[in-house]
């Protein structure tokens, strides 16, 4: 049983620890990113093949706020957007402007806390978590494929701590819906290692992998913290992934609720993995799998996911996406 429960663990941890792990826009201001390395199962660790053309110039908006952002200031990962500011709580200064390399929190995480599929989803997670999170990155036990070893080091632990319990003091939210489809658009990984619907259009087979699109492509090039995405999952995934997830497969890993709690919606320090972005949920998977992921927390999930097949945690992960967080 403890199998299922410390993947679950795991892959909310990896989410949380994501915080400034990617940004959907490809602008940089005035530091440059790491390359990204190819790695498999390529659907869960997107890397950018592509380029969608650039935002025309002029200020832009998006439905009901009264802000506007001209596409520069949009991609500006060192002070990104906040459309709604008057729906959160005041963010600290590291939320909402960064510094050298590290990026500013809110540009990858939104400034709603629920990311995009790149980076991860933190609202609601406890600030412990959370900081002891950003201190498996900056110590290195906990490697991020993209970029998040780097940040850590450039953030102090006050900024830290701050940082957490601002994203600990915001509401989860739905924000994918998981759809179970035969035929899909097809599909480029482009600025921000986003993915988006090719430009040339055309359906394809969704074969073994999960497809995570924005609801409102526009919006989401923006940061709009209120457009979310739809996944689309091979069918059959759900049901597969409801049995794993509350039977543990007979021995092959352990019911998720045992640490994550009844709702999956996390308990104590242990994170949240209901709604959470399936392919993010997926790519911690693999990472406590192959040992790239580890630390205290690891040390659990790495039993749990031990036999699972790639197929297993694909169906994991979708179903836990599709669940209200």
């Amino acid at each position: 049983m403890i199998k299922k429960g410390v993947w679950v663990f795991v892959v909310a941890v990896l989410g949380a620890l994501s915080i400034g792990l990617e940004s959907q826009q490809p602008a940089v201001p005035s530091t440059s990113l790491p390359a990204v390395p190819a790695r498999e199962p390529a659907w869960a660790f997107p890397v950018q093949a592509g380029k969608l053309p650039p935002e025309p110039p002029g200020p832009k908006t998006v439905p009901g706020s009264t802000k506007k952002y001209t596409p520069q200031e949009i991609d500006n990962l060192l002070a990104p957007p906040d459309w709604f500011p008057e729906e959160h709580p005041p963010a600290p200064a590291i939320v909402q402007k960064g510094h050298g390399a590290a990026l500013a929190c809110g540009s990858c995480h939104l400034m709603s806390g629920l990311g995009h599929p790149e980076s991860a989803d933190l609202a609601g997670f406890t600030a412990a978590y959370l900081i002891q999170q950003m201190a498996d990155f900056k110590s290195g036990v906990r490697k991020d494929y993209a970029r998040m070893n780097g940040i850590a080091k450039e953030v102090s632990d006050e900024e830290s701590r701050q940082a957490a319990e601002w994203f600990a003091s915001l509401k989860p939210q739905r924000w994918n819906r998981v759809i179970e489809a035969a035929m899909v658009p097809k599909t480029i990984v482009a600025q921000g290692r986003m993915r988006f619907v090719a430009p040339e259009g055309g359906m394809e087979a969704i074969g073994n992998r999960i497809i995570t699109v924005p609801e409102d492509q526009e919006r989401a090039r923006l940061r709009d913290p209120k457009s979310g995405f739809v996944a689309y999952v091979p069918p059959g995934s759900l049901a597969r992934g409801k049995t794993l997830v509350e039977t543990g497969a007979s021995g092959k890993s352990v019911q998720c609720s045992i640490c994550h709690g009844d709702a999956l919606k996390g308990l104590g320090n242990i994170p949240r993995l209901a709604g959470v972005h399936p392919i993010y949920l997926a790519r911690q998977l693999h990472l406590f799998k192959d040992g790239t992921r580890n630390g205290v927390d690891a040390q659990l999930m790495k039993k749990a996911v031990a036999s699972l097949t790639d197929a297993d945690i694909l169906a994991i992960s979708a179903y836990l996406g599709s669940l209200a967080p």
